[in-house]
């Protein structure tokens, strides 16, 4: 492959993962707008958030059995047509409830372009590449925290939080129009996909009893729930305990994001030295260690606007490491189901996620602690499920874990 189609692939590919993370980073700093206009609290307004996160992982399964039975660009244009649509409604929503289902509906339509994304990596790239592929469709990724809340914090300014569902819908059809235009058909459809409830409840359960999913899966999203927790918990760690204006917020959440970015480009050098195997379990064990220091300080109440700023930082940098390795792993072992895998794989993490975010809605509310317990709850889990789980793992022919080639 040529580089200039090699990235210009890698581009489109990480706009289409940029979609979902832009529409839950940008309208951040407009919590407390969105709240008074709606006549309603923060904490029904995160609400919207939790269902996005539901949205996006239920749809995930819906879109996972389509792409490899219609291909990967049909089902893919519907999802974004969806989201165009719901985002238009979202910015002329008149109450929290409408917003609320309406970002579902538009969940619903993003993940299409997410599951499409890691279908389309299977497809193209050979399995030693796929860690590096996915620390680059990060490095795009990672420009959403970076700029959308600080882009979203000054365009609430002069705008108004309703343009930011307009400027969501104008991403929408530009992501659409790329992908038409610059991407291949990497699958063709397959008629003997069914897509009948029973055939596609059986092929995930395929996927989900295979040793190296369920475990690279599982440990992956837990830790990525870390993520989540943050986002969903930051709005209220830092503009209701901690006081800072929202432009103030923008910055603190791009200032974090430099961190995952980061530690996720170290990936393609670390993997000359290390395996993706490695890489996880030193990530996992990094973010634990970080999470308990940090639920520590919060029980202790040592925790100011700086160290929570600086703890963070570096929590964050471990899941950098762990994300697009787990990612690969996971998702090594399947070719003619990639699709339904890879859809099975976002559903978990961002399942999980959801859970986790509507339990920082809920408990989250004037003290560090249960945001704190959630993150070390999170990582730990993902711990103990990597450490159970990898001796349940069968290599094919003595082959490494992270370059099996065996179908389901």
């Amino acid at each position: 492959m040529k580089k200039s189609a090699y990235v210009k692939l890698i581009l489109i590919l990480g706009s289409l993962t940029a979609l979902g993370p832009f529409s839950i980073d940008m309208y951040l700093p407009g919590f407390s707008a969105i709240a008074k206009d709606l006549n309603t609290s923060v904490n029904q307004v995160a609400l919207s958030l939790s269902t996005y996160f539901i949205g996006i992982s239920a749809g995930q399964l819906l879109y996972g059995p389509l792409l490899d039975r219609y291909g990967r660009k049909i089902p893919l244009y519907i999802g974004l047509l969806v989201y165009i649509a719901a985002s238009l409604g979202c910015a002329f929503a008149q109450d929290v409830n409408s917003l609320i289902l309406l970002r579902f509906v538009q969940a619903i339509g993003s993940c299409a372009a997410a599951v499409a994304a890691m279908a389309m990596v299977n497809d193209l790239f050979p399995i030693p590449e796929r860690p590096k592929v996915f620390s680059l469709l990060l490095l795009v990724v990672g420009l959403s925290p970076l700029l959308a809340p600080t882009i979203g914090s000054y365009v609430i300014g002069s705008l108004g939080w309703h343009a930011i569902f307009l400027i969501l819908m104008a991403m929408g059809v530009f992501v659409l129009l790329a992908s038409w235009i610059g991407l291949p058909q990497t699958r063709r459809a397959d008629p003997e996909i069914s897509l009948k409830p029973r055939p596609i409840i059986t092929g995930f359960l395929q996927i989900l009893k295979t040793p190296q999913f369920y475990t690279y899966a599982l440990s992956g999203s837990f830790a990525f729930s870390g993520l989540f927790t943050y986002v969903s918990g930051s709005p209220i760690l830092f503009m209701d305990i901690f006081k800072v204006s929202a432009e103030a917020y923008g910055w603190i959440f791009a200032l974090m994001s430099v961190s995952f970015i980061g530690t996720s480009q170290l990936t393609s050098l670390l993997l000359k030295k290390y395996n993706s195997q490695q890489l996880v379990f030193f990530g996992i064990c990094l973010q634990v260690a970080l999470s308990i220091i940090i639920l520590a300080a919060a029980i202790l109440g040592w925790l100011g606007l700086y160290s929570t700023i600086v703890l963070l930082f570096f929590y964050l940098g471990s899941l950098g490491l762990t994300n697009p390795n787990t990612s690969a792993l996971a998702l090594a072992p399947f070719t003619t189901n990639g699709g339904s895998a890879a859809a099975l794989l976002g559903a978990l993490q961002l399942g999980i996620s959801a859970l986790v975010s509507m339990v920082v809605g809920f408990l989250f509310r004037d003290s560090v602690v249960p945001f704190a317990a959630i993150l070390s709850f999170g990582a730990v889990t993902g711990l103990i499920i990597l450490l159970a789980g990898r001796k349940n793992i069968i290599s094919l022919a003595g082959a490494d874990p992270s370059v099996a080639t065996h179908t389901h």
